[in-house]
């Protein structure tokens, strides 16, 4: 039986994490095989899940009257797939795409703990970019899409499928948020790395604009001529 000890980090008033017993690999250990095809993806069934039960979701919110006049049956089933591709997330296709995972549990005292993980060093080299950028696109435009049709279910009246939207809001988000703590890590909070990284192109551009503002006048310089 092995052990789970590559802990990323612990969101908790305890250091201490107790080890879990499992039978899978160790997080990190999995033998990832590099795709003998450049360009070709490493876990195509994966990949596949990871945007089937998102985009199902979705399509079937958008055009449920087509396939269904109920609205409880069309609820349910939207709320299915909503569930299904949280959990097929949160401990799949994070895991196997990105070689990240987040978890949490609840120690004897009664007290919760989460814990955000990450392969390091060589294991994370073995990480397939195409399906990387595929899981963080679906990733991030999946809450984009749904916060949009929250808002457009508000200002319509759509109370009946309000409620619907803010379930899928908050299991997308949850991931989503749960995922950028795994990458940034736990020293860090959400906001202060997009802080960070809105401060940095806006200094960066500031930059630009005043090198190309020299350049053009050492280059053309003005003339005083009568």
């Amino acid at each position: 039986m092995s052990m789970f000890t590559s802990v990323y980090g612990i969101m908790s008033s305890s250091a201490t994490v107790p080890l879990l017993e499992d039978d899978a690999l160790e997080f990190g250990d999995e033998d990832v095989e590099t795709s003998a095809k450049k360009g070709a993806l490493t876990h195509p069934y994966v990949t596949f899940f990871h945007l089937a039960f998102r985009c199902s979701a979705l399509f079937g919110y958008l055009f449920y009257r087509v396939f269904s006049s109920s609205f409880i049956t069309s609820f349910v089933l939207i709320v299915l797939l909503l569930s299904m591709d949280f959990w097929t997330v949160k401990n799949i296709t994070g895991r196997l795409m990105v070689g990240l995972r987040w978890w949490n549990y609840v120690d004897d005292e009664g007290k919760s703990h989460w814990v955000f993980e990450s392969r390091k060093g060589q294991k994370q080299s073995r990480i397939n970019e195409r399906e990387s950028a595929i899981f963080w696109t679906a990733l991030i435009l999946t809450p984009v899409a749904w916060a949009l049709l929250f808002i457009t279910a508000l200002f319509s009246f759509n109370i009946q499928w309000l409620l619907l939207v803010m379930i899928a809001l908050i299991l997308n988000s949850s991931n989503l948020y749960g995922y950028i703590k795994c990458k940034i890590g736990t020293n860090q909070s959400v906001s202060s790395v997009t802080k960070n990284f809105f401060r940095t192109q806006v200094l960066q551009n500031a930059v630009s604009i005043v090198s190309r503002q020299a350049t053009s006048s050492f280059e053309n310089p003005p003339t005083n001529t009568v």
